[in-house]
């Protein structure tokens, strides 16, 4: 088996799935062990590795693999990192994203940045604009993308589409196209024409409002200042 403990992953590439696949096929108890000594043992945050992992054991038939999985991460992978300057709880969108319940855990996390900007200003929001991006906490933001990150092999999040941004020389018009959000230079109609699972795109994931213009997103990836 050549993956490290010490090693972090930002993505998970076609040959460290294969890997991950083919020991799922003979040593899930080696999957298990690995994730164990990552997170637990040698306290490291968890990454893009250890979800995919903790994903696929969950799926395991199993029962004293699943069971100990369970009782090492009775909520998920991330628990120890979900916080909230708002008392939000996060633990329905881990859930989703575990299950790659992409759409709904889209949908959630609009809910969850709608809140965060009410809780500032004390104003219902449906989606938000560029002057809400400053009521959003670091904390939660990070909390947010980590999620997607993780449960996603490192293909979806909010920092993730601004790595694809900066690469694009901040053009608007590329990064649209590289995270498939237009189809011949129009914007995709929501939620028709956009992909919902781990197949899509690099970046295609989460959905934000770039239909009201880039302000918001521009603001958003501006605050968005770990790497």
């Amino acid at each position: 088996m050549k993956l490290t403990i010490e090693k972090n992953f930002t993505t998970i590439n076609q040959s460290t799935e294969r890997i991950i696949n083919i020991t799922y096929e003979k040593e899930q108890d080696s999957l298990l062990e690995l994730i164990i000594k990552r997170v637990l043992v040698n306290k490291k945050t968890a990454d893009p590795l250890d979800g995919f992992i903790y994903q696929k054991l969950l799926k395991t038939d199993q029962q004293k693999i699943k069971k100990k999985l369970i009782q090492h991460f009775p909520n998920g992978i991330a628990t120890l990192k979900l916080k909230s300057c708002s008392d939000i709880d996060y633990e329905p969108l881990q859930k989703l994203l575990i299950n790659e319940n992409f759409k709904e855990a889209d949908q959630l996390t609009n809910q969850h940045l709608c809140k965060l900007v009410k809780t500032k200003n004390n104003i219902e929001k449906k989606w938000l604009y560029f002057t809400d991006i400053q009521f959003l906490p670091t904390e939660d933001l990070f909390t947010l993308d980590f999620l997607w990150k993780i449960y996603s092999r490192g293909k979806f999040g909010f920092s993730v589409q601004k790595q694809i941004w900066i690469k694009s020389n901040k053009n608007w018009d590329i990064l649209w196209e590289k995270i498939s959000w237009t189809s011949n230079g129009s914007m995709k109609r929501y939620p028709q024409e956009f992909q919902w699972t781990i197949q899509a795109p690099e970046g295609h994931l989460p959905l934000f409002n770039q239909l009201r213009g880039t302000q918001t997103l521009s603001y958003l990836f501006k605050n968005i200042t770990w790497e």
